[in-house]
Order: structure tokens, then sequence, then C-alpha cells
């Protein structure tokens, strides 16, 4: 009486693997995210080596082409040449737009594009954009379309601020390359400079510094903060009755790592490296030291002669780095937060974190835990490897430089005590592979290989106890 529906074909994609689960042919969006940035590190270094107008000598070898283009894409801004006297204009361009792509993030910046083509981005792009929990009051459309505003005026605003600084100095026409190639270089959180020393020479203009630091901090706050900040003071929309505690949880701590570590740097540095300066410009010195290594990489002083207590406190602000959803690396604020959210919690009796009156979920703590020992991990494997390729049996003493070293390639901070162009082969492969890492994030990593090779498990085995302490 009724026929039976034809069951549908198979496809290659529906088979069952060994696993026991369905594989899909489709990439996932970890997968997407992290090979983006291997495909543009791949296309940046090739770039580097076939154009030889990029330099002003010889061109880069294979092995420093690669360091430079995953540096310049990972918004690191470690160097292995200076990028003020072995590019030309043509080549220091090229790097900045690297910097560009990196910093706004390859699926950003093509979901912008066809948006404003008037096509829609894929369901995939928009997740990889808008992942966090804040987004979804936020339509993933608007927020594609908003970064690349955010980050055209705040680059804008920047270029223009620090070229009616530097022009007086230089020159109105010498000062229009520097100054559009240091905002996007701050913005992004990349620290690539066309100084040989960086903003040493700028060490005695407050001015400078401070423009410097607003857009390291624009650049590292998150483009989700900047969009609900304004979609909340906006009065003509009132589309957001209050601030997530996501954005305030960004907002006090990027305060209190700019503010406490400041007074820290001056007791250090007042009469160190900061001698010689008016009393205006070592406090000015002082909030840029604590906000460069949240994760921009630009130096007003010079770290190989800084004291140790400014290079470790230097290493512990790297680790932290800036916030979710922003040019910045790091840990992060938000889970620097958490992490002292659920100390100060366990020292009240408390069984949850509690933050301006909200709880903050067991899921998100423990996330924020695994997310430190993975970093912590993987930072300490970093540094044994750095040692054992380029110090294997110790002669040299420079651990802490090489330390210094891997947690800023890490954290895609780009601060150096002076020995990046030092290290071999193996010692810079492995800075390479931590600021690939450092850059995508390791969970993004772990997920876009899981997705792959992991087997999936539909049971669970029975629970016993493990003694702790």
């Amino acid at each position: 009486m009724f026929n039976k529906p034809k069951p549908k074909p198979r496809r290659r994609w529906d088979i069952p693997n060994v696993a026991g689960h369905r594989k899909s042919s489709r990439l996932s969006t970890a997968e997407i995210f992290v090979g983006s940035f291997l495909l543009l590190i791949v296309f940046g270094t090739i770039g580097l080596k076939v154009f030889p107008t990029f330099y002003t000598g010889d061109s880069l070898g294979w092995l420093d082409a690669f360091f430079t283009s995953t540096s310049a894409i990972c918004v690191t801004g470690l160097i292995v040449v200076d990028t003020a006297t072995y590019f030309t204009f043509a080549g220091q361009l090229y790097v900045l737009i690297l910097i560009q792509l990196g910093g706004l993030g390859m699926l950003t910046f093509a979901s912008v594009i066809i948006t404003a083509l008037g096509g829609r981005p894929s369901l995939r792009s928009e997740m990889a954009i808008a992942g966090t929990r804040e987004t979804r009051k936020i339509p993933a459309r608007k927020i594609m379309v908003d970064i690349l505003k955010f980050t055209l005026i705040c680059e804008a605003i920047g270029a223009t601020a620090l070229y009616l600084i530097w022009a007086p100095k230089i020159g109105w026409i010498e000062a229009i390359w520097p100054s559009i190639f240091h905002s996007v270089s701050a913005f992004c959180n990349a620290g690539f400079s066309t100084n040989t020393d960086s903003l040493m020479s700028h060490a005695n203009s407050s001015a400078t510094l401070l423009v410097i630091a607003c857009l390291i901090i624009a650049g590292g706050i998150g483009f989700i903060v900047m969009e609900e900040l304004a979609l909340y003071f906006n009065n003509r929309t009132q589309r957001l009755k209050r601030i997530s505690t996501h954005t305030k949880v960004v907002l006090i701590t990027t305060a209190i790592l700019v503010i406490l570590p400041c007074f820290c740097f001056a007791l250090f540095e007042w009469n160190r490296s900061l001698d010689g300066l008016s009393t205006a410009d070592k406090i000015t010195n002082s909030i840029f030291l604590s906000v460069t290594p949240r994760t921009a990489g630009f130096n007003a002083i010079d770290y190989g002669k800084a004291s140790d207590s400014t290079n470790l406190l230097t290493i512990l602000l790297m680790i932290v780095g800036g916030s979710p959803g922003s040019t910045a690396g790091g840990l992060k604020t938000t889970t620097f937060m958490l992490l002292l959210l659920l100390a100060w919690s366990r020292l009240r009796g408390l069984r949850v974190a509690i933050f301006f009156d909200r709880s903050i979920p067991d899921n998100t703590i423990q996330q924020a835990m695994g997310l430190f020992v993975i970093v912590s991990a993987l930072m300490t494997v970093g540094v044994f490897l750095t040692q054992l390729f380029d110090d294997p049996f110790g002669d040299d003493p420079r651990i802490f430089q090489r330390v210094f070293e891997v947690v800023s390639a890490f954290n895609t901070v780009g601060l150096s005590m002076g020995i990046t162009n030092q290290l071999n082969a193996g010692a810079k492969l492995t800075l390479i592979l931590m600021m690939f890492v450092g850059r995508v994030g390791p969970l993004a990593v772990y997920t876009a290989f899981e997705s792959r090779f992991t087997k999936r498990s539909d049971f669970r085995l029975a629970n016993e106890d493990v003694i702790i302490g």
C-alpha cells in the first residue's frame, strides 16, 4: 500500500571509519583557521625569496625568510635582520601587508571583503570570528565589518598623530611612511619598526610613546570588547542594556596590568636605563614598559642592559598577553583573571568564582586551568629545545636570554635581549614553531589535529579517585 522510501546512497564522507564514527570530508573551523595561517606564512616566505627588489643587498635565505614571514604574520616582531636597513621601501611595504593580514586574521579579512561585495560569509567563517559566548547578542556579519572599521580608524588616527609629532623633526615628506608603518605595527601588536633601535631614539618623546601605547592597548583589548562598548554607549540603538562580564574582566585586568607594573618598572629602572631623562619622560617610559610586553614588542630601552628584575617582570607580562579576539597573543587577560578569581574564591571558602555578582561557570574555570598548564608546558619545551639546539653542552651561560626569547616568541611579543640573529638553525625553527602555535593558539592546533586523527569514543569508563597532595 505504501511505498518504502529508498535508502539514500552512501557518500564517500558518510562511510563510517575504523573508529566507528562518521568522518566528514569538510574542514572544521579549527582546521580552516590554522590552515589559513600556514598558507599565508608559506606565501609570505615565497614572496620574500622571489622578489630581490625587497632588499638593499643580498636576499634572505630560506630559513631567515621563513622566520621573518612567520614573525610578521604571527605579529611577533622578532627579527633576524634590521628592517630599517635590510629592506627597501617595497620590502617594508610587503612586511607591513603581512602584519596587517596576520593581525586581522586571514579569515576575518576574507569575510569582510565578501560582506562588502554583498555576499554572505560561510557559517564556519562566522563561527571562527564570533566564537565567544558574548558575541551571541551581536550579529557576526556586523562584527566582521566593524573589525575592518575599527582597525582602519584606529590606524588612521595613530598614523596622523605620529605624523604630527615626527614631521617637524624629520621632515613633512619623510615622516609619512614611518608614521603609517608604526601605527599599523602598533595596532596589530607586531613590534616591527623602521628604526634600527625600535623606539629607543624616542625615549625622550612622551607624546610618541603615549600614542604607540594607546594603539597597542586598542589592538590588544579585543574586537568583541570594542564592539560591545560601542553598542552600549550608542544612545540611538540601545541594543545592549549591560556590559557583559567578559568585557568587565578585560577592562579591569588591562587597567591593573598597566598601572601596577608601571610603579615596579619605575622603581627598577629610574636610575638605571631611564637615567638622564626628565621626570615626565621617566613616568611615560615606565607606563610604556608595562604596555609593550602585552604583546607589542616595541622597546624604548635596551633589555639586554636592563635589570634582571625588569626582565623577569617583563617575562611575566609577556605570558599574560592581551585579550581574546584581539591582535595580541599570550595566555590572555581573561585566563589570568579567572585563575586569580579561582584562588581568591578558594581562600574565602567559596565553591565558585565570583566577579561583579556573577558566578563564572566551572567549565570555563577548568578550561582556564587547562590552558595555563598547556601553555606552561609548551614554553618549557620551547626553552629546553632552544637550549639543546643552541648550546647542547651548556658552555654558554645565556639561559635567561633564551627563556626571554622563547616566551617572547610563544606569546607573539617580539621583545629580545639581542640574541635572535645569533641563534642557529635548530633554535630558529623552534622559535618559528613557538610563534605559530602561540598565534593561532594551542587549543586551535590541538582541535585541528584531533578532529582528523583522534578516535571518538561514545562510552565512559568507571570512575576511580586519585589521592592529591
